[in-house]
């Protein structure tokens, strides 16, 4: 018999997220019309300032520096040296919602130590956050919030420890004969499973639906998506992250092999991460937490790679999965279902700046043609970025579990 073991817990009270540093941080995300420090900035620290148009004042001290760059979603951008050793640059307006930025100093990739840390394109990074006048839905408010659990399990097929987020909600600790549905909710390519918690907002996206009476209360499960299998034989070089100007610079990141591969989506039952999950995962998660662990109320869904991963792990066990939420991420046909009365609903979105965005309420249509529910859609006025995937993560769950 296998043998789970929890190697540790803690629990994160739903105030602001994981991170919160700020004592001003968690009352800046929907102001608008105002000038104020990004709410990720660390306490006392004014810069990054987003202006009243929603333009990004970034400053960086670096005396000693040659040039010093800003990149914003992976754009460098120079800035201007003033006599007091600081760097600044002023941004053209950003779109609504959550950004990924860094320094360059001299050709090597460093973080603002000003504000909060965070991961993406492969890498440690910094964020700002442009408030959005209709983003009170993932806004912190006054109404009964849920746990965000990290948690460590073992996993037999990955031959290592795995650790994952867990969000259960605000009425799990008291009404604790109620059994839950679960959603297994998957990042993009270059983050992990803190991204859907720091930058995605998810518990409180989910706490405000429940408070409003919404959405049935369902417990999330974010795991990372990359899997490395020690016991098999080395796979192909781990992805280098795409940044101008800065292979083989100093704080570049380095590239190497990862055994197994990184996103196991190749391979009978979903590929590596599909066994993972079937093996593993769902079953220690159904363990310890009180689950309703029949295949009608088991979701899963992605963003972009997570959204892909979701596609080839949910196809290969439609006997596991009954929602299917794919943000930014493809398309399914009704060819790929191998049994359309396992499905409940195959919901696809993305922002309308995207490829992909013209396509999917077609796609959608010959599903629901085919006799298999799905909905499309389109994020208004956002690309491939964080305000597209939680204006589709709150439209997903308006749907789930309703029968």
């Amino acid at each position: 018999m296998k043998k789970i073991i929890l190697f540790f817990t803690f629990s994160v009270l739903t105030v602001y997220g994981l991170f919160a540093q700020s004592g001003q941080a968690s009352n800046n995300f929907n102001v608008v019309d105002s000038v104020r420090p990004s709410p990720y900035n660390l306490y006392g620290n004014q810069f990054p300032r987003i202006e009243a148009d929603r333009r990004v004042t970034f400053k960086f001290y670096a005396p000693n520096a040659q040039k010093v760059q800003v990149s914003i979603v992976n754009v460098p951008y120079d800035m201007t040296k003033e006599e007091n050793g600081v760097w600044t640059y002023t941004s053209e307006p950003q779109d609504l919602g959550y950004h990924n930025y860094w320094m360059v100093v001299d050709g090597a990739v460093v973080v603002d130590p000003a504000t909060n840390g965070f991961i993406g394109y492969s890498h440690l990074c910094n964020g700002f956050e442009i408030p959005d006048p209709d983003g009170g839905f993932y806004a912190l408010k006054d109404v009964p919030h849920g746990n965000v659990l990290l948690k460590n399990y073992y996993s037999t097929v990955a031959n290592s420890w795995r650790q994952i987020f867990v969000y259960t909600p605000p009425d799990y600790e008291q009404n604790i004969q109620k059994r839950y549905p679960v959603l297994y909710l998957q990042h993009g390519g270059g983050e992990d499973q803190r991204v859907w918690i720091e930058m995605g907002r998810t518990n409180l996206i989910l706490d405000n639906l429940i408070a409003e009476g919404k959405i049935t209360p369902f417990i999330v499960v974010m795991e990372t998506s990359a899997v490395t299998q020690r016991s098999i034989v080395p796979g192909p070089p781990a992805p280098r992250p795409t940044i101008p100007g800065a292979a083989g610079t100093p704080g570049a990141p380095a590239g190497g092999s990862r055994p197994g591969g990184m996103f196991g989506m190749s391979g009978p039952g979903g590929g590596i991460y599909g066994q993972l999950m079937t093996t593993d995962l769902i079953p220690w998660v159904d363990k310890t937490f009180r689950t309703l662990s029949d295949q009608k109320n088991r979701a899963m869904a992605g963003l972009s790679m997570g959204a892909m991963q979701t596609r080839t792990v949910t196809l290969a066990n439609l006997d596991k999965f009954s929602y299917i939420g794919m943000f930014s991420g493809g398309t399914i046909a009704p060819a790929d279902i191998t049994d359309k009365s396992k499905v409940r609903l195959i919901f696809m979105s993305y922002g309308s700046r995207e490829r992909g965005s013209e396509s999917v309420k077609a796609a959608a249509d010959a599903l629901n043609e085919a006799g298999i529910k799905s909905v499309s859609y389109v994020s208004p006025l956002t690309a491939h970025e964080f305000q597209s995937w939680r204006r589709s993560l709150k439209e997903f769950a308006l749907l789930l579990f309703k029968d």
